[in-house]
């Protein structure tokens, strides 16, 4: 064999060699004969082995029980089918903790939900006795048919770095970009049960395998992305068409309502964060609001927002700053108010100046599972469709929708103080608008989709 040749085969070898060793492997996590491996936390309830299967029971008076594994998961690829019983509710644990020093030492972390009630969140990600929902099915409506009552349920997820993807028999459930926990145990959760609720209901789950090394992603879905990685924009938004709308270090691309310059006073921008300062409490009597630089006229608008105690703003949309008016430009607005400590949300009419409403328009009718504390960091989303039909988010929670220029929406201008404004709402295109009211809130993670 002359010497080209001979490399030429070497090198087909090592390239196969490379291959070979580069393939996922799955690795099983239940031998099929007993809980080696495994350990309960918290809740006593029944787990036991079964015909290759681990069995988790209801028992009264307990509260939610976990068998974890021993081994803590930091980058996995997930696999397991699971039965449970239509009248009880579930999760499987992923990068999850339980330790001493919190809640002494109550299981906390993503929770994969098993839901097989009529409102069909199996799928969506849950935190488990921290933050609360992450990722309701509400924002992912096709997923809500996947999962099968009374059968076999196939679960897949991915972790890997920041990136927490599931499915239900194939179907793209959730998709979470977060960075808080990027390492913990896997568990799988037997739900406390109160009430008339009845013990001796069973969870079955079996074929449980994971991946840690080579791991290959999933291809890149269409579903919605719930990133709670400051100003970031992941690949999968990328791909939908989601760029960042400020860039959470500079004032690019923002300016002054009717103003030729981003404000000097009344805003900072600190720490990838976009704050309107404390003032007075009147509308744009300190910095004055600011506005995008560009118009737009169909967007999914995603923005994330922190209140102060009593704290007063808004976004607004469609913006034109043709209007004279006294205070705040005129335009469509995101409510962001203390519901509980400012007086507008008594205002108004119905509660339709409260969080996340179409302000003095239209209530925006919440979840209580969709009101962060104040303080703590909440997602909005204004989706506008090129028909005109308009939705405010909240968490994942859809709180209102309308269609611009309908009978119905003229009447509700024509009911508010909007009243006198001609064509009010209804501009083909207009700036966005952050308001300044006076009080301190904070926004990052500003972003946009044109559709």
């Amino acid at each position: 064999m002359n010497i080209s040749k001979f490399l030429v085969v070497a090198m087909f070898c090592y390239s196969g060699s490379v291959t070979a060793q580069q393939k996922p492997v799955w690795k099983s996590l239940f031998n099929g004969k007993d809980l080696t491996g495994w350990e309960q936390l918290n809740g006593k309830a029944k787990y036991e082995v079964k015909n290759g299967e681990i069995i988790g029971t209801t028992v009264p008076k307990e509260p939610n029980s976990f068998l974890t594994t021993k081994e803590k998961y930091g980058d996995f690829i997930l696999e397991l089918e699971l039965l449970v019983d239509n009248s009880m509710n579930s999760g499987i644990q992923i990068r999850s903790e339980s330790t001493a020093d919190y809640q002494d030492g109550r299981v906390h972390g993503y929770q994969v939900e098993v839901d097989p009630s009529d409102r069909a969140w199996s799928g969506g990600i849950y935190d488990e006795a921290r933050r609360g929902w992450l990722y309701p099915l509400n924002i992912n409506p096709k997923a809500q048919t996947a999962f099968k009552k009374s059968e076999w349920n196939k679960y897949r997820i991915e972790c890997i770095g920041s990136s927490i993807r599931t499915w239900i028999n194939g179907v793209p459930a959730a998709n979470v970009v977060d960075a808080m926990t990027l390492k913990g145990f896997i568990a799988l959760q037997v739900h406390g049960i109160y009430g008339d609720q009845k013990p001796g209901t069973e969870i079955r789950w079996r074929n449980i395998r994971i991946q840690t090394a080579n791991l290959v992603p999933s291809k890149i879905d269409d579903i919605y992305v719930v990133n709670l990685v400051p100003n970031s924009v992941s690949a999968q938004e990328k791909a939908q068409g989601y760029g960042l709308l400020w860039d959470g270090k500079t004032a690019k691309g923002w300016i002054g309502a009717n103003k030729t310059k981003f404000p000097e006073t009344g805003w900072t921008i600190s720490n990838g964060e976009l704050t309107v300062q404390e003032s007075n409490g009147a509308e744009s009597t300190n910095g004055g609001d600011i506005v995008t630089e560009k118009q737009y006229k169909a967007f999914e608008l995603k923005f994330d927002f922190k209140l102060t105690e009593g704290a007063n703003s808004g976004i607004k949309y469609f913006v034109t700053l043709k209007e004279q008016s006294q205070g705040s430009a005129i335009g469509l607005e995101y409510q962001v108010l203390d519901d509980e400590k400012h007086p507008d949300a008594k205002l108004g009419r119905d509660g339709n100046r409260t969080l996340a409403s179409l302000y003095d328009l239209i209530t925006g009718k919440k979840d209580r599972n969709a009101i962060h504390k104040i303080g703590e960091w909440n997602q909005g989303l204004i989706r506008v469709y090129p028909d005109n039909r308009v939705e405010h988010w909240l968490n994942g929670f859809k709180v209102v929708t309308y269609t611009r220029g309908s009978a119905e929406f003229k009447a509700l201008v024509a009911a508010s103080k909007y009243k006198d404004w001609k064509d009010f709402g209804m501009a083909p295109q207009g700036h966005i608008l952050i308001q300044d009211h006076g009080n301190k809130v904070s926004y990052r993670s500003i972003k946009i989709k044109q559709l």
